[in-house]
Formats: structure tokens, C-alpha cells, sequence
């Protein structure tokens, strides 16, 4: 198989098809067997995500989700979809505005808003929100491989 034909199966856009306002979403209900799975996956065992009781008498006053479940959601667009396979997550900026429970369904949206050719970064809003209200923002920085010359004939 020849490098483009590799370049077009296994990545999706490349720099040169990317513009500043492109955006993709993704979209996931969170059940409970995720919030244990990430527990365990993770490490993260705080009780505000896995204890009842515990977590009834805190500020959230029942059990959360992990916040980086939820911003886990901002991986999946980036990777999967926009820009895709191929790219590489350099920095993610994040802010959590409001708890995930379970079978709460969670949208991550990212959007394109900035793209720097010579350095092959493109800079990203990020958003995951529970209808039309916001539990997480931030911003993305992103590195974009072009898309390969073919050789010469």
C-alpha cells in the first residue's frame, strides 16, 4: 500500500483541510457502570463519585461524575472526528462549571478557532454541556500533520 492511500484509510482531515469554524460533536449518556469503570480505570476512588451516603452531604448532594470522565468526552471529538486520527492533543485548558450524574447525557462540542500553518497547530473551544447548560469549557492546542506529497512520477 502505497503512503497516501495509508494517509487517506488511517487519518481524518489534514491541515490543508481544516478552517477556522469547523466543528463536530459527540455525544454520550453516562451510566453508572462508567463512573465505576473510570473509578477503576483512573485510580480516582473519591468517594463524591462512588459512596451515597459520602456524597449526600456534600456541596453536590449525591454522587457526581469525575470531571475528567465528562472532559474525557473533548478526546473523542478530537480524535475520532474532527480533526481525527493523526492528530495529537498538546494542551487542553479546562474550567468544570457543573457536576455530571449518572444518565445525565452529556454533548462535547469542540470548535476551530485558530489554525497556525507553519507550526501545524490548530487551536480548538471546547464545550461539553447537559442540554443548554454548560459543565465544562476550555480550549484545545492541537498539532495537524499535513498531508503527504506523492512522489514524483
Amino acid at each position: 500500500m502505497d503512503a497516501a492511500r495509508l494517509d487517506d484509510d488511517l487519518h481524518g482531515y489534514f491541515l490543508e483541510d481544516l478552517s477556522v469554524g469547523m466543528s463536530a460533536s459527540y455525544a454520550k449518556t453516562v451510566t453508572e457502570t462508567d463512573i465505576v469503570l473510570f473509578a477503576g480505570i483512573s485510580g480516582d476512588i473519591n468517594p463524591v463519585h462512588l459512596n451515597h451516603e459520602f456524597a449526600a452531604e456534600t456541596m453536590f448532594e449525591g454522587r457526581i461524575a469525575h470531571g475528567m470522565l465528562t472532559a474525557s468526552f473533548i478526546s473523542t471529538v478530537l480524535g475520532t472526528k474532527l480533526p481525527g486520527p493523526g492528530c495529537i492533543y498538546l494542551r487542553q485548558d479546562l474550567r468544570f462549571l457543573a457536576p455530571v450524574r449518572a444518565n445525565d447525557t452529556v454533548q462535547a462540542r469542540i470548535t476551530i478557532t485558530d489554525i497556525d500553518s507553519d507550526k501545524q497547530r490548530v487551536r480548538t473551544k471546547t464545550v461539553c454541556t447537559i442540554g443548554d447548560a454548560k459543565v465544562v469549557e476550555g480550549e484545545a492546542l492541537l498539532y495537524v500533520p499535513r498531508r503527504r506529497e506523492t512522489a514524483a512520477a
